[in-house]
């Protein structure tokens, strides 16, 4: 990791990739602005990490798909100090054709994945523009290549979160503050437990496809302070992405994409 200093905001930080986040920025030193909806969760986590590393850590409770709740959060943001590391990691999926799906899920996740998003990266430029240092890291996901039916709003977010990342490092482009759209593919993690997820089964996915939380954080991270803003962890999700041609990637896009549409 990059040795950057000063605060870390994280949402979705009480599991996964957003807890594993949390540990590894802990480890280094800095202090943490914990986000996430369980708030008995967060409390626990807060203890076991301000034991564990000697860090000051704060929670926020807030379910970022209520916008009244984003703009709460917004508003804890514009009265810090100082913020040197945003991770907008909060999200969730979910399984079925979209005429078929609980339409205020699809309607949550948008506003998840997108509104939130975009409004606590607003809210955290100013700051981290006077400071003339920052990183914003938005995790999107190997989604955001692929197309398919089964979870339609879930692909197009993160393709949003991918060109807005893009864009708006070459608006920052000389300031100091960094972008980073963080796509993973299958990381073991809480992820595909939630109900929204019913119908997946982890088994039937070879294990050549999942990442421990671990590798996919430690892989962000490293990027910390430089203009590389898509980041795929893992060698075998890259040549996904590059489009080889060969059945060690095919096979994994097209069985992706069968169940995305499940």
């Amino acid at each position: 990791m990059n040795r950057i200093t000063g605060t870390a905001l994280i949402t979705g930080a009480s599991s996964g990739i957003g807890a594993e986040f949390a540990r590894q920025l802990a480890a280094a030193g800095h202090a943490l602005i914990l986000v996430a909806r369980r708030q008995e969760r967060l409390q626990q986590f807060k203890d076991e990490l301000e034991a564990e590393y000697n860090i000051p850590v704060t929670i926020h409770p807030a379910d970022l798909a209520q916008p009244e709740q984003i703009a709460a959060l917004v508003a804890f943001i514009q009265g810090l100090d100082e913020l040197a590391i945003l991770i907008n990691n909060a999200g969730f999926g979910t399984m079925g054709n979209l005429g078929e799906t609980d339409s205020s899920k699809q309607t949550e996740m948008v506003t998840l994945h997108v509104l939130a998003t975009m409004e606590l990266t607003q809210a955290a430029l100013p700051k981290m523009r006077q400071q003339g240092f920052g990183h914003i890291i938005n995790v999107s996901s190997i989604a955001a290549f692929v197309t398919g039916p089964g979870n339609v709003n879930y692909c197009a977010t993160k393709a949003y979160i991918n060109s807005f990342s893009r864009s708006l490092q070459l608006e920052l482009k000389g300031s100091g503050v960094y972008v980073q759209a963080l796509c993973p593919g299958y990381t073991y993690s809480e992820f595909h437990d939630r109900p929204e997820m019913d119908g997946f089964e982890r088994r039937s996915m070879p294990r050549y496809l999942w990442m421990p939380a671990t590798d996919v954080v430690r892989e962000s991270l490293a990027y910390l302070g430089r203009e590389k803003v898509i980041v795929i962890p893992g060698l075998l999700y890259k040549w996904m992405v590059a489009g080889l041609q060969s059945w060690l990637v095919r096979v994994p896009l097209i069985m992706y994409q069968r169940y995305l549409g499940k």
